[in-house]
Formats: C-alpha cells, structure tokens, sequence
C-alpha cells in the first residue's frame, strides 16, 4: 500500500497516476467586456426648448386674449414683456450651457438647445422690430391727407381722446401750440408725403372703386355713399383686433371730370399706431389711384 508520499511521487514518475491540471481561464473570460457609456442628461437642452417655446406661447396668448377681450391691451403688453425676457432667457442660457459644456468636456444635447434658442431668438428680434418701429415714427396715431380741414367721420367716432396725448408740449419749438397745432406740426415732419390725391374720375366711380378695395382689404363698410362722395370703415388687425377707423372723402375738381380723394385714419387705442395709419394710407390711395403696380 502505497502512503502519502508515495502517491506524491508517483504523479511525478512516468506511467503513475497524472495530476489533475489546474484550469487556466481563457483570455475572454479574464476581461468583462466594457460598459456602455452614460448617456449625456438633456436636462439643459429640454430647458432651452421650454423656454424659447414657452416665449412664442405666451406672446401668442397675450396677443389672443386681448383680441377676444378677456383683458385690455396694456395688460396684453405686459405680457409681451414677459413673453421677451423669457426669449431673452433662452438665447442667453443656451449660449452659456453651451460654453459651459465645452469647457468641462461634456456632450452638450445640441438640437433641443438650439432649437429653443432659435425660438427665443426669432420671437426677442420680432419684438424688438416694433420698440425701433415705435423710436422712428411720430407718436401719433391720426393721419389725415389733409391737415386744414381733415375728413370727418358721420357715422363712426372719433375717440374722445383723440389729441389728449400728442406730445411736444416741452419742446421749445412748439411751445405755446394748442395739441391740435402740435398734432399738425409733428405730422407735417413725419409723414409730409401724405397728400391729398387727384384722380382722373368722377367721384362716383372713385366711391365705387374705394368700395371695392375695402373689401378685398377685409374693413368692415359702414357706409359707401357716391352722391356724397362718402366712404367709412373699420379696419381690424389680426391678433390684439386693434380697430382702426377710416374715412374716405372724395369731392370733385374744378371742372367736373376729376376728383379729389382725401382720407384720414384714426386708431381707436393707444397713443402711437408704430406706422400703421400712415402706411394703410399710402397703400389705399396708391391703389386707388392706379399707381400701386401690386394693387
């Protein structure tokens, strides 16, 4: 019988018992494969949306509710103040994730981020188009072709604060005028180009010209009168519905063949109309006359 050392031995001596081999692991089972990378968290990029999404929202529901007239206008305004800071806030803020996502070396999420920043930025730029349309325009919001004796309204009125807020009472060159002299000085300066039109037709065909232009503009008619050379109506934008009122005065030339076309138009809010009359003249009388090569 053989003992312990023997047995030993024998594992050693050709032709004994062979010792079990120890079991090698393999090259793949020795290293677990890699994990995959954490995914970078959105959290900076779903803000950046939110908020220049949110800024269009909130402009868009100022500019509705004061239309549908669950609250005035300067409360709609308000609102669009807000509606821009958030803009603002977004354009901003992403610039500054993005800088701050370079320099720690991380993966910053890029579509939502510039998709948010892009909205900030179109909605802060359209707002900002009308605060330099309101600095270049004259801060009035009556605009008449002819400043002596300017068309009157009959059936429409006018708002009983007209002239109660025309500036340059603390100018020196208009020191001493009443508002309607001040009204007429700071016209003249801005929109001196506004005229009155000659039209080589009689005032009837000139009413029923002025009609129909009104129509295709959308302005509610409250009168077309081609005896009296008469047309009234009501202009309304699209989102705040600001209503303008327009009043077309045509009266006949001296000799009877022509008529001379005056027109005047009046927003019933608001202290500066940022162009909106002036431009709604020009546009209408242009067509009328035939000169608009687009009416």
């Amino acid at each position: 019988m053989q003992n312990d050392d023997d047995r030993q031995s024998s594992a050693n001596i050709p032709g004994g018992s062979p010792a079990e081999p120890a079991p090698v692991a393999s090259p793949d089972a020795a290293v677990s494969p890699p994990s995959p990378p954490a995914r970078p968290s959105n959290w900076s990029g779903k803000t950046i949306f939110w908020l220049g999404l949110g800024s269009i929202v909130l402009a868009f529901f100022a500019a509705i509710g004061s239309g549908w007239g669950l609250w005035n206008y300067q409360f709609g305004f308000q609102l669009l103040k807000i509606a821009f800071g958030i803009a603002v806030l977004a354009v901003a803020g992403g610039l500054f994730l993005g800088w701050w996502a370079r320099r720690k070396s991380r993966v910053a999420a890029r579509p939502l981020r510039w998709t948010g920043m892009v909205l900030g930025g179109g909605l802060a730029l359209w707002l900002l188009s009308f605060a330099y349309t309101e600095r270049t325009v004259p801060a009035i919001h009556d605009i008449s072709t002819d400043l002596a004796d300017p068309p009157q309204f009959r059936m429409l009125e006018v708002r009983a604060d007209n002239l109660d807020q025309i500036p340059g009472d603390k100018e020196p060159e208009m020191k001493g005028m009443n508002p309607q002299q001040r009204w007429a000085a700071i016209h003249q300066k801005g929109y001196g180009d506004i005229r009155s039109v000659r039209i080589a037709s009689p005032v009837a065909e000139v009413i029923a010209k002025a009609e129909r232009l009104a129509k295709v503009r959308g302005w509610d008619i409250v009168v077309a009168d081609p005896v009296e050379g008469r047309l009234e109506a009501t202009d309304t934008s699209r989102f705040f519905r600001f209503k303008d009122d327009v009043v077309v005065r045509v009266r006949p030339t001296e000799d009877g063949m022509g008529s001379i076309v005056d027109m005047r138009s009046i927003s019933r809010d608001g202290v500066s109309d940022l162009g909106a009359n002036a431009k709604r003249v020009r546009s209408f009388l242009a067509d009328l006359a035939g000169t608009n090569p687009a009416g």
